[in-house]
């Protein structure tokens, strides 16, 4: 669910440049702020790494199960 937030005390270079920024850009205002927060606090690229660990390749998906499959041999002898 996404917030709805309100930023004051802007200083007027910062809103000049935002509105710059917004305008070579073509996109809104808004956008172009959010655009700007998710990059700085890293959510892209928080999600960029953990896509690394949760998608896996055919040879990965192999790798695992063949270790998998030698550790659910049962040593009989052990179970006498």
């Amino acid at each position: 669910m996404s917030r709805q937030l309100t930023i004051r005390n802007v200083p007027d270079e910062v809103a000049r440049r935002l509105d710059r920024l917004s305008r070579d850009r073509g996109r809104s205002l808004n956008a172009v702020v959010l655009d700007i927060l998710t990059e700085t606090v890293g959510v892209d690229a928080r999600r960029a790494r953990l896509e690394r660990y949760a998608t896996w390749t055919e040879e990965d998906a192999a790798s695992f199960d063949d270790a998998l499959a030698s550790q659910r041999v049962v040593d009989a002898d052990l179970w006498r």
